[in-house]
């Protein structure tokens, strides 16, 4: 989803734009292929390219948490970064190294805490991800390369990500708040995280971590009654209990039940510019057409 609307973003604004792929498919631009089980990389990839965008990872929320599973969600971020290192660091061309993360990096369970940051990582396994995912990417300042990590909160865009899920009992009429409904969701309209890749792009003394969030976090319950008087749509039914979600999702339920508020004042002292601050202003461009 990110991966598409960023390259339509970049050709319109007249950027040469190559993906690096599994498949031949390339949807109108080049394509390299690279297969992270194989350590393999098409040489070729980067002799004309300055900056690399990574976004590739296994989906968090796709399937529950089996052992299995969680070593997928480590490797496809780990391995790929490392791959993407050994790939890089003889090319000669790469100046600019741009990847995503998550606010996950903080852990989860200090409702009261706004994160920033220079926060130490949390000690929960999407902190632990993040943490170790960050680190590769750390490792392209010893090429010269300058790095840039877009910590991501919650995406807000009516192609995919979260926010169809939680709008889609809404529109049944089955909607409430998730557990307490009381922890935060820091989130982001996903145009303005095209923005903040776009900048990161463009402006170099961007350098280390800064956290991709609106400047105004609301609570999951916030969030539900917003979607709910967005689409016209009435709430009432109780909050659905946390136990009943645990019992559903297994221990990927904390990602849902336990929430966090980070602070955006990094990306706003560098001069970014929120198309939407507010929930209500974007979810109102989000269902412009509903």
């Amino acid at each position: 989803m990110i991966g598409q609307k960023l390259t339509h973003v970049l050709l319109k604004k007249g950027y040469g734009v190559s993906h690096l792929s599994r498949s031949k498919d390339a949807k109108g631009v080049r394509s390299y292929h690279w297969d992270l089980s194989n350590g393999y990389c098409d040489p070729e990839a980067f002799k004309e390219t300055s900056v690399v965008v990574h976004l590739a990872g296994a989906g968090v929320a796709d399937k529950r948490w089996t052992s299995k599973r969680r070593k997928e969600i480590l490797d496809s971020r780990v391995n790929s970064t490392q791959l993407l290192f050994e790939s890089i660091k003889n090319s000669g061309k790469v100046d600019t190294f741009i990847s995503a993360s998550a606010i996950g990096y903080y852990g989860f369970g200090k409702p009261d805490k706004i994160f920033a940051e220079s926060d130490e990582p949390g000690t929960d396994f999407l902190a632990g991800v993040t943490q170790h995912w960050e680190e590769e990417v750390k490792k392209f300042t010893t090429l010269g390369i300058r790095e840039v990590r877009l910590r991501t909160g919650v995406v807000l865009s009516d192609e995919g990500g979260a926010l169809p899920k939680l709008a889609q009992p809404i529109k049944w009429g089955v909607g409430s708040p998730l557990g307490s409904g009381k922890q935060m969701m820091s989130w982001i309209h996903i145009d303005d995280l095209i923005g903040m890749f776009v900048q990161a792009i463009e402006q170099t003394d961007m350098h280390g971590a800064y956290n991709a969030v609106s400047p105004n976090p609301v609570s999951n319950k916030e969030m539900t009654k917003a979607i709910a008087k967005i689409l016209k749509r009435p709430l009432i039914l109780p909050a659905v209990p946390g136990f009943a979600l645990k019992l559903i999702l297994g221990e990927m339920s904390e990602i849902i039940l336990n929430g966090s508020s980070v602070s955006a004042e990094k990306i706003i002292s560098k001069n970014f510019n929120f198309k939407f601050k507010n929930l209500e202003s974007a979810l109102a461009d989000i269902y412009k057409k509903e």
